[in-house]
Parts: C-alpha cells; sequence; structure tokens
C-alpha cells in the first residue's frame, strides 16, 4: 500500500514538472508564435482589438513586400556572410588558444586566462568608442571587413574549450607522440574530434549572437546593401508613419528560421557541449 502511494506521488510529481515545463515552454514561444500570425494577417486584421492567432484571411503579401521594398534576401546573405565568415576565423584563433591554456604551463598562464575571464565580464559598449575610432582610422567604416575584425576571437570559446582540452587525458597525447604524431596533429586531428560537442555549442552561441547584433552594424554600416538582418528590419520603421508592422513581422519570420534551423541541427552537441564544459 505504502509503495502504490509513493508510486502515486512520485507520477503527479512528474506530471507536474512536465505541465510546468510546458506552461514556460509555450509563455516563452508565444511571442514567435505572435510573430508568425501577424505576418500571415491582412494589415485591417493586424490593428483590430480582438486578439486572434488564426486569421481570418491569410495574407502573404507581407512576405513579398519583405523581399520587394525591404529585400530581406539581401539581408539574409549578408549575415550568413558576416556570421559564418566570423565563425570560421574564431574557430583558426579560439582553438590553438585554448588548446594552449589547458594543455601548456609557463610563466604566464594564470595572467592570460585571468584575462580570458576578463574578456567574458567587459560588454561590449565599453570599448565601442576607441574600436570605432580605431576601424575610422584604417578607413574601414561601411565596408564588410567592419563588421567582422572586432570579432575574430571569443573568450567564450576559448573558455569552453579550455574546460574540454583539460578533460582529455594526457596518456592519450603521449601515445600519439610516441607513435610519431606531431603537435599540430594531436590537436586539430585527435582532440578536435573529441571536443566537438563543445564545438557545436560554441558555434550555436557565436551565430546566434552575430546574427542578432544589432549595436554594431548600427554603428559602422550606412549602406543597406551591407545591413545585416537586424539592421535591415528598422527599414519597416517610421517615425512619421508608424511600424509597417506586416512586412516587418515577416521578414523577422524570415530572420529567425535559419537560427532554428541551425539551433535544431545542433542541439545535441550543444546541451553535451555545455554540460561537459564545467567538468575539470
Amino acid at each position: 500500500m505504502a509503495s502504490n502511494k509513493a508510486q502515486l506521488r512520485a507520477l503527479a510529481l512528474h506530471v507536474g514538472v512536465n505541465l510546468l515545463l510546458a506552461l514556460g515552454a509555450f509563455l516563452i514561444l508565444l511571442p514567435f508564435i505572435w510573430m508568425l500570425s501577424l505576418s500571415v494577417k491582412p494589415e485591417n486584421e493586424i490593428y483590430e482589438a480582438a486578439i486572434r492567432f488564426l486569421p481570418s484571411e491569410w495574407d502573404f503579401e507581407n512576405y513579398v513586400e519583405a523581399f520587394e521594398f525591404g529585400e530581406v534576401g539581401t539581408f539574409v546573405k549578408n549575415g550568413l556572410a558576416v556570421t559564418l565568415t566570423i565563425l570560421a576565423i574564431q574557430m583558426l584563433t579560439v582553438i590553438p588558444a585554448a588548446y594552449v591554456l589547458a594543455r601548456k604551463h609557463f610563466k604566464l598562464e594564470k595572467v592570460s586566462f585571468g584575462l580570458v575571464l576578463t574578456g567574458l565580464i567587459v560588454p561590449q559598449q565599453a570599448v565601442v568608442i576607441p574600436l570605432v575610432l580605431a576601424m575610422a582610422k584604417l578607413d574601414l567604416l561601411n565596408t564588410f571587413p567592419v563588421l567582422v575584425i572586432p570579432f575574430m576571437t571569443s573568450a567564450l570559446g576559448i573558455f569552453l574549450l579550455r574546460q574540454n582540452f583539460k578533460a582529455v587525458p594526457q596518456e592519450l597525447i603521449d601515445a600519439a607522440l610516441v607513435d610519431g604524431a606531431s603537435e599540430r596533429y594531436i590537436l586539430w586531428f585527435i582532440l578536435v574530434p573529441l571536443v566537438k560537442p563543445a564545438l557545436a555549442a560554441f558555434a550555436v552561441f557565436s551565430i546566434v549572437s552575430h546574427w542578432n547584433d544589432f549595436f554594431w552594424p548600427l554603428l559602422v554600416v550606412n549602406d543597406l546593401s551591407l545591413a545585416t538582418p537586424p539592421l535591415g528590419i528598422s527599414i519597416f520603421a517610421s517615425d512619421e508613419g508608424g511600424n509597417d508592422v506586416g512586412p516587418m513581422m515577416a521578414s523577422a519570420t524570415i530572420i529567425v528560421t535559419p537560427l532554428l534551423v541551425a539551433f535544431l541541427c545542433a542541439r545535441r552537441w550543444f546541451i553535451q557541449g555545455i554540460t561537459l564544459s564545467g567538468l575539470k
């Protein structure tokens, strides 16, 4: 009898926890559901007082206007070019730096790691003025490189990968050295495949961060042909006529979709990378 009561309590707790998680997921997804709903509504339904998620008349003209007037295709291409270029360069700088901090011992090891941790807590806005001035001195404002250069490395990426590299047994590296493998080969062909979950987690963080970045492009780019997705959406906002909500929501839906696809493709590795990064 006591065991049955315990099972019932456990079942009730399990159901309660899942209901709370479902409610939390719904609250998180609610803005995205509303965004999708507004993107397929005609203008007269967008501004009506009643709240309805399903439109009485489906209207895809907002998507047509987003591509024709808003040039959302250009913004998406710019976003892909910027985020993937940044990610590729970050991988080339972050991986060796994390390896050195994890497996090498040198005089300034603790100081170097302290600087990495400092980079995690210093906000971008704190250094934005000297960065903009430096880019202006180099005559890089309103060019593609100015969107990439300040983000060629990442303190977060170095920290995540350092934690994972430290968890790799030294015996594995010693065995590879005995077999005649070079240190470069060990890093790129033995250690890097072992930390794929951490790389996937960092890739998701990097792509989401730079895809959604509005602040830096707003300061250094004024040519719409170079605008990234968040900056491009702002053309639908007007101080005089208000916001063109339908095309804006259609553009936002198109822009959010690649992020969802990227996360769904990497979700398993992402969770593993975040979980394992603090083991050692």
